[in-house]
């Protein structure tokens, strides 16, 4: 799995989701972004909002280029075994398209929870399985076909819909406040399918959701 890794291009651990920032709370002063790859999307929270960012990325490189724009960065995979202080909580956890990722999702959630303020949340950009190209790919063309990147990257582990990503978060003891997807596609035909359907296949329009989620205390 790691040279799968290894080869994906640059641009793959560059991305700064500016489409995520809706989603951060009114308040928040700490940020812990899981997977944060070379740094660029917290680095870009610092500089927006003057917050403290730390992170963890199982990648080499990354974590050390990470290491120069974030507050703190520890190399390895977020488990039992990372090193963050028990007593250090945060106001927000980005699991910016890590969840897909792991064999055991639910348990990097429930690790989270230690983590996590009283009055903080998570935040997630999961990929949809059910987003039309894959669907095609699969009604159309028979195929299940695995890529270098996108909903169908071949270094993912799990996939969600809408409804399991809701079920993921309920499972491991939160409570969702938002399900929105973003970076919606336009594709004419479905969408009028999607009108006659009376909007009941609005989902595949949708690379990624957003999840939003609290502890169910």
């Amino acid at each position: 799995m790691k040279e799968l890794y290894d080869k994906k291009n640059i641009s793959y651990y560059s991305h700064t989701r500016p489409e995520l920032l809706k989603f951060l709370p009114k308040t928040f002063t700490s940020i812990l972004d899981i997977g944060c790859a070379g740094g660029n999307f917290g680095q870009m929270l610092k500089e927006l909002y003057k917050c403290e960012v730390w992170g963890v990325e199982p990648g080499e490189n990354s974590a050390k280029i990470a290491s120069t724009k974030l507050d703190k960065v520890y190399h390895g995979p977020f488990d039992n075994e990372t090193d963050i202080p028990a007593n250090k909580q945060f106001d927000c956890i980005f699991f910016n398209d890590v969840l897909e990722h792991l064999a055991q999702p639910e348990e990097a959630l429930l690790l989270a929870t230690k983590y996590l303020s009283p009055t903080g949340c998570i935040i997630a950009s999961i990929p949809n399985i059910r987003f039309y190209p894959a669907i095609i790919s699969l009604l159309r063309h028979k195929d299940f076909k695995y890529l270098d990147a996108g909903v169908m990257d071949k270094t993912h582990l799990r996939f969600f819909t809408k409804k399991s990503m809701i079920r993921l978060f309920e499972e491991s003891n939160y409570i969702v406040k938002t399900v929105e997807g973003i970076n919606r596609h336009t594709f004419k035909y479905l969408e009028i399918l999607n009108f006659f359907l009376l909007k009941s296949i609005d989902d595949m329009h949708y690379p990624q959701y957003a999840i939003v989620a609290t502890k169910n205390e």
